[in-house]
C-alpha cells in the first residue's frame, strides 16, 4: 500500500543545511496500525507530511496504492489527498460556526457528493465514533475529546485508503487520549483502516501494531508488537 524508498529531506537554513530525513525506506501494508515515534526533531512530522503529499522530498521514491505519487501535478496531489487520504492534526481544525455534522460534511461536499448522501454519510460516521447525540453541537459546545472525535469522523467520511494522524492526542488529557487511541484500534480492527500515527508518548505503544522509531532522520527501530 505504501512504499517508501531512500527518502531524503533537506532544508536549507541560511548557511546551515538541516537534514530532516536521511534515507528512509519501509513498506506499510493495508490494514496496519503503525506508530511513528522518536524524539523532537527526529523527522516524524516531516515523514508524515511527505506521505500525506503536503511536502516534497529532496530525493527518493514513494508510491501509494501502486501509484507514483511524487510525480503528480499539484492538482493531482490535491485530488489524491481529498479522495485517498484522511488527516487528523494536533489542533482539531474545526470551523467554529458549523456544527459537528456540518464540519464532517465539508469533505463530502468538496468531493462532489449530493446533499442527501452527504448528510446520511456524515451522520453515520459521527455515530460510529460515538457522537450520535452531539451531531448538532457547535465546537465550543464540545469537550476536547469530542472535538477530536469530530476530526476523526471528518477524516474517515470519504473512506480514505490511509488515515494520517499527527500527534492526535497532544491537546488531550490522559483519559481522552486513551479514548481516542481505543477508537483508532477499533477502527483499525473492525474497518480494516490503515493508520499511521505520530506520537512521542511511550504508553501509546500499547495501541500500536507496529512502531517505526526515528532518530536523527533515520529508522532506528522497526518493530512489530501484536495484532490488535
Amino acid at each position: 500500500m505504501i512504499e517508501v524508498h531512500d527518502i531524503h529531506k533537506v532544508y536549507p537554513l541560511g548557511k546551515v543545511t538541516v537534514r530532516a530525513l536521511n534515507g528512509i525506506s519501509f513498506e506499510v501494508k493495508k490494514g496496519e496500525l503503525v506508530g511513528i515515534t522518536g524524539p523532537s526533531g527526529s523527522g516524524k512530522s516531516t515523514l508524515l507530511n511527505l506521505i500525506g503529499l503536503l511536502d516534497h522530498p529532496t530525493s527518493g521514491a514513494m508510491s501509494i496504492d501502486g501509484e507514483d505519487v511524487l510525480h503528480l501535478s499539484e492538482m493531482e496531489r490535491a485530488r489524491f489527498r481529498l479522495n485517498r487520504l484522511g488527516f487528523i492534526f494536533q489542533e482539531y481544525a474545526l470551523v467554529q460556526e458549523l456544527n459537528a455534522t456540518e464540519n464532517v460534511q465539508l469533505l463530502t461536499l468538496a468531493r462532489g457528493m449530493d446533499q442527501e448522501e452527504s448528510l446520511k454519510r456524515s451522520e453515520w460516521i459521527l455515530k460510529r465514533v460515538g457522537l450520535g447525540d452531539r451531531m448538532d453541537h457547535l465546537p465550543n459546545e464540545l469537550s476536547g475529546g469530542e472535538q477530536q472525535r469530530v476530526a476523526v469522523a471528518r477524516a474517515l467520511v470519504n473512506e480514505p485508503s490511509i488515515l494520517l494522524a499527527d500527534e492526535p492526542c497532544a491537546n488531550l488529557d490522559t483519559e481522552n487520549s486513551r479514548n481516542i487511541l481505543e477508537l483508532f484500534a477499533s477502527i483499525n480492527r473492525e474497518m480494516g483502516q490503515t493508520i499511521l500515527m505520530v506520537s512521542h508518548e511511550e504508553w501509546h505503544r500499547d495501541y500500536m501494531e507496529r512502531e517505526i522509531h526515528l532518530i536523527d532522520g533515520k529508522i532506528a527501530k522497526d518493530e512489530w508488537y501484536r495484532t490488535l
